[in-house]
């Protein structure tokens, strides 16, 4: 299972808000939503976030095995 919990980790030591990804850097409210609840994302979209908070996949995203 993909799990988004470095995402908002990464977030706050970067200093950026969903606001801001929102307002700012134009990642559509939707996105922000599904990664809430642990929804798809894009590769693109990933892309894009690991521009806007300049790193890896790894701070964005986490595989957990499924129990």
């Amino acid at each position: 299972m993909i799990t988004y919990e470095p995402f908002y980790k990464t977030m706050e030591e970067k200093g950026i808000t969903e606001y801001n990804l929102i307002f700012k850097n134009g990642i559509p409210p939707g996105t922000i939503q599904r990664m809430r609840h642990g929804g798809n994302i894009t590769l693109k979209t990933l892309d894009t976030l690991c521009f806007i908070l300049d790193c890896d996949v790894c701070d964005i995203i986490k595989y957990e095995k499924d129990k």
